[in-house]
């Protein structure tokens, strides 16, 4: 049976000025069955449309805070650093991919961009501008659960038969505010914030604050997820 080949965003690294990228997104794709490939950076929308149309679906990694331009606000103190060659690219192909019902999947930065990008809002640093008790920035190594999340019933999630508390790891400073309309809530965090959500209507267009990447292959939840992700990009 022929594999989906699975686009995924580059890490970038500005002082090696160089891209990268985490054996655990290609080793989540592979366990799964799909062929993971890591994309150049570029904005030009020919280049993108032929990307679109070469790929079965799409992995939109974590990485660099995401440029509040894109979801209307002003670049704070909050804010981290951006990566401008990944704000400028991730937005343009996420619309095309949606457009085109190609399979997407976000993880960490990736869920904020598909929010920002579909109309919602983030916090520039959660400790600053969300009371929680939840630490949302565990310390390392990240291959084991800092707290729990919730999953939603009725979510593409339930209906994969994960259990509705499961514990996840945890390493942002950014997350959701607002929701996109366009978005649904998936999983929650015991302070309420969102840590997972979808698209209605899209094949596949799921996204998570936790970092399945870190977790082993053989780890039954993140496996659920990829394999989900993989199958609809057959």
């Amino acid at each position: 049976m022929k594999k989906p080949v699975i686009a995924l965003i580059p890490l970038v690294d500005e002082g090696r000025d160089s891209f990268w990228m985490l054996p655990g997104y290609l080793n989540g794709i592979a366990a799964a069955g799909g062929i993971g490939v890591m994309l150049p950076l570029t904005d030009e929308v020919e280049d993108l449309r032929q990307i679109l149309s070469r790929f079965d679906g799409f992995l939109f990694t974590g990485g660099h805070d995401v440029d509040p331009a894109i979801y209307g606000r002003e670049k704070t103190e909050l804010c981290g650093d951006l990566a401008p060659g990944r704000d400028a690219m991730e937005p343009k192909l996420l619309e095309m991919a949606l457009d085109a019902d190609k399979p997407v999947f976000g993880i960490c930065r990736g869920l904020q961009l598909m929010n920002a990008v579909l109309g919602g809002t983030l916090y520039q640093d959660i400790p600053k501008q969300f009371v929680s008790t939840t630490n949302h920035r565990m310390a390392a190594p990240y291959g084991r659960p800092e707290h729990t999340v919730s999953i939603l019933p009725d979510t593409p999630f339930a209906r994969l038969g994960i259990p509705e508390t499961i514990g996840v790891n945890s390493c942002h400073h950014q997350g959701i505010e607002h929701l996109a309309p366009r978005m649904e809530p998936m999983a929650v965090a015991p302070d309420g914030l969102i840590e997972a959500a979808f698209v209605p209507g899209q094949r596949f267009a799921c996204a998570v604050q936790w970092h399945p990447e870190f977790f082993p292959v053989d780890d039954p939840v993140s496996g659920m997820i990829f394999r989900a992700f993989v199958e609809a990009c057959r």
